[in-house]
């Protein structure tokens, strides 16, 4: 198919579907190249709608960064809805580019982002459409790099079969040695094997062809083994040793997406310890943007853009250090710009009254989110997330009385060591938040509780926990809507189904790529959308592949157990998780380690960094 015919059928088909400007690209500020005019192409996709994946910062900052470089084009790609996959199958049109509408399977490298693992079943139905073998043994010289990153390849492993290499940790550095090893192959002509070598040469690439892995008859781990001197064990993730600049173009989406904003990171890594968050276990260390570098980022986003909100990314931004500066430094250009400022990442132990009080003279009334997690003091302890009812109260009293009308609650159930008397607690918490805001604010207060299913997540010290009973799940979900009902909070919660999936693909090993492979072939797709999800498929695929889930999500992991992801070092050490671990079993807190180190291993692992960059924002005692 030539490339003029490949447009003129996908310019036939546009009328046909919802959104078309989801799949024909001139947005302001893309950067499109003369394909012949640049070395190395690379695909950067995010495997699900556009409408979610052209907010993700990541990407945009891959596309910013890379773009920068003259003989380098990256463009972009994102999964098509089930219409527009239903009309591009019919008229045999392959997955194509957004900037140059150029086949997928044209480019050099295949950049895929995986911030979650519900994404597992899109990832395979691009490489599909985009003509590109799923598994990366079959794959030849002739066939693009398939590259692999994001928050979820802290576990490669139940995808390890489709990718060639795993990009692990930040990418903002490593992207560009992974360029620059394929340019190299290319010149020298090499097989598709002497490419995987040099990049498993590069600090934060992990090739899983070039690594064994062994089970015990029971299917727990026996070990995982380097089968080539180029494939060191374990892989240290990347970090960098100061965040990068900010993005340099803002590009402005042609239709209504999730996040539209301009969104700064101001902060990278969190201290806090929750031992249910993985983010907060494999961002670590904590690095931190400038007040200036994030005035001028804001300056520049507004002027691109026009977007009338600004959001201060961070896991946590009240614990940025400079939080009150910054919104300080922010209030002339909002109020003159007349722009709205989100904070999305507020913890109640850093929330202060004088924060309050600046955030209220820029955004009075509205909402406002806080996140708890857990009912009772004696389970927030076991979670690490250290606060008292008193100060929770004392909080919310506060919000309520600076203005804002509308409070949301985050719970999470299926913590361990959980009772029922902690779920009822959810609900007498809501209701005392309720009856609080009633009386300061009248009948204009209104309560949202938003509960999810804890997940016990590789890389924290709650890796070693099983997920919780599904049946109990519903019993404490049951319990929940009943206490609420006739009370005037609105409770939202997540499909417990949906986090059963999501448990599996987490905790799993190799031996789940045919699972993956054969739910979606069984028509398994957008799995973290409510309307699409089913799990019929997935338990199918389990029982044809002769793998039973519950290995995978409903046991106890043994504490000296191999780990399917054992061989990926994310920085802190499984004995501080494990120690950590224990305090929980303990009831006991570990305080904020900005306070004291807790020797977590983090700077041990990547204190030469540090020491090579002064200044850099570190924010580690």
């Amino acid at each position: 198919m030539t490339q003029k015919s490949l447009q003129q059928r996908i310019e036939r088909i546009l009328p046909t579907v919802t959104k078309p400007g989801r799949y024909v690209g001139g947005e302001l500020n893309q950067v499109v190249k003369p394909w012949d005019s640049v070395q190395t192409h690379v695909a950067l996709v995010f495997p699900d709608i556009y409408d979610l994946g052209q907010s993700n910062l990541g990407m945009a900052l891959l596309y910013d960064r890379l773009n920068q470089h003259a003989d380098i084009a990256a463009e972009r790609a994102f999964s098509p809805w089930v219409d527009m996959e239903t009309a591009m199958r019919n008229e045999e049109i392959p997955l194509f580019s957004l900037e140059n509408k150029r086949p997928l399977i044209d480019f050099d490298i295949i950049g895929v982002s995986l911030p979650y693992e519900t994404l597992y079943t899109n990832f395979l139905n691009i490489l599909d459409l985009a003509g590109i073998p799923l598994y990366s043994k079959a794959r030849d010289t002739h066939h693009p790099l398939v590259i692999a990153g994001g928050q979820a390849v802290f576990n490669p492993e139940p995808v390890a079969a489709f990718v060639d290499a795993f990009a692990i940790g930040e990418g903002e550095e490593m992207v560009f040695e992974i360029v620059a090893a394929h340019q190299s192959w290319i010149a020298s002509k090499g097989s598709r094997e002497e490419l995987l070598t040099r990049l498993a040469g590069i600090p934060g690439v992990y090739v899983p062809a070039l690594v064994a892995v062994k089970y015990h008859a029971d299917g727990r781990v026996q070990a995982v083994e380097s089968v080539h001197p180029a494939m060191k064990l374990p892989v240290d993730k990347r970090i960098l040793a100061k965040l990068p600049s900010p993005l340099n173009r803002f590009l402005v989406p042609n239709v209504e997406v999730v996040h539209e904003r301009v969104s700064v990171e101001i902060m990278r890594g969190c201290t806090r310890g929750c031992r249910f968050c993985h983010a907060g276990m494999v961002n670590r260390p904590i690095r931190e943007r400038s007040v200036d570098e994030v005035l001028t980022a804001i300056q520049a986003g507004l002027d691109q853009t026009g977007y009338e909100e600004v959001s201060l990314l961070s896991l946590s931004s009240s614990d940025y250090s400079e939080i009150i500066p910054l919104i300080e430094g922010l209030k002339a250009l909002l109020i003159e710009r007349q722009v709205d400022i989100s904070l999305p990442s507020l913890r109640i132990e850093s929330f202060s009254e004088d924060l309050m009080d600046v955030l209220q003279s820029l955004s009075p009334g509205g909402g406002f989110t806080l996140a708890p997690e857990a009912g009772t003091e004696r389970l927030r302890k076991v979670i690490n997330k250290p606060l008292s009812d008193a100060e929770l109260m004392r909080t919310v009293r506060s919000v309520f009385q600076h203005g804002w009308k509308s409070l949301k609650l985050y719970f999470m159930i299926g913590h361990p060591q959980e009772t029922l008397s902690d779920i009822e607690a959810i609900a007498d918490t809501c209701k005392a938040v309720l009856q609080e805001g009633r009386q300061i604010a009248g009948g204009r207060a209104k309560v949202h509780a938003g509960v999810s299913t804890f997940i016990p997540k590789p890389h924290t010290p709650f890796q070693w926990s099983a997920f919780d009973d599904l049946t109990a799940i519903e019993t404490k979900l049951a319990l929940l809507r009943e206490a609420f009902r006739g009370t005037k909070i609105k409770m939202t919660w997540n499909d417990p189904q949906m986090s059963l999936l999501e448990a599996w693909l987490s905790r799993g090993d190799r031996r789940l790529a045919p699972v993956i492979e054969s739910a979606w072939r069984k028509g398994a797709r957008f799995d973290a959308w409510g309307d699409q999800f089913r799990i019929e498929p997935w338990q199918a695929a389990f029982a044809e592949c002769g793998l039973d889930p519950d290995f995978y999500s409903s046991r106890e992991r043994g504490l000296n157990e191999v780990l399917p992801w054992d061989h990926i070092n994310a920085g802190v050490r499984k004995a501080f998780l494990l120690d950590d671990y224990q305090l929980s079993l303990a009831g006991e807190i570990r305080p904020d380690c900005r306070e004291r180190c807790y020797a977590c291993g983090i700077l041990a692992s990547f204190n030469h960094l540090r020491l090579a960059q002064p200044g850099g924002g570190w924010k580690c005692p």
